[in-house]
């Protein structure tokens, strides 16, 4: 990447350090609508502050989150009410997950925290038959069309910053306080990857620096 290339990501930090808005949260609706309108059970590998959580019980008769972070799962335990049919755990993935099987489960912006390959494995072995595997991932730019699809973003990013916090700096979102760190693998590694483990799975390359996967489990 050139200098002006990571000028601008620089800048771009600052902007979005100054108008939050939550990129992950952003395809928490398109997850939604990949699945049943009733489903029994919903598993949210990596839930943080259980935003993801609270909306598939909208659609699940019980839902379970877990996360590795002690502090950001008790976050979620008090922004749950108690009437939402949502639990959650402290637990590691993939060798922490509970055995299911579940109808629907997902995963957002994590697996690329995970070892794919096995994080993908232990997901397939506890989706029930018929059920249905929502991933949104980060992947490590480096072809052209990765750079394009990302510098697109930019202009994007700044207009839904602004709207989203009507043009007025603004705090983090508590689901935003999560640790994070840089993908590792490629779009090309990932999709190898993951038509191995999961075939037919669907994966497409997004705005906002996101990819996803869709598998379900005929």
């Amino acid at each position: 990447m050139t200098s002006l290339s990571h000028g601008v990501l620089r800048a771009l930090e600052r902007f979005h350090a100054t108008y939050p808005w939550d990129h992950n949260a952003h395809f928490h609706r398109w997850i939604l609508r990949r699945l049943p309108r009733r489903v029994g059970s919903a598993l949210d590998v990596g839930c943080g502050s259980g935003d993801l959580a609270r909306l598939l019980a909208t659609r699940a008769e019980r839902v379970h989150g877990v996360d590795a972070d002690p502090a950001i799962t008790a976050r979620a335990r008090e922004l749950t009410p108690t009437a939402v049919p949502v639990t959650y755990a402290v637990a590691d993935a993939p060798a922490g997950l509970p055995d299911g099987p579940y109808d629907v489960i997902t995963c957002v912006a994590v697996v690329h925290h995970l070892p794919f390959t096995r994080a993908l494995e232990a997901f397939r072995d506890r989706l029930a038959p018929g059920g249905t595997l929502v991933i949104v991932g980060v992947s490590r730019e480096r072809t052209p069309a990765d750079h394009l699809l990302s510098f697109a973003s930019i202009p994007l990013n700044i207009v839904m910053a602004l709207l989203k916090n009507r043009g007025r700096p603004a705090p983090h979102p508590v689901s935003m306080t999560a640790h994070t760190r840089p993908a590792g693998m490629t779009s090309r590694e990932i999709v190898r990857e993951a038509r191995t483990v999961l075939p037919g799975a669907r994966l497409r390359r997004r705005l906002f620096w996101r990819y996803t996967l869709v598998w379900r489990n005929r």
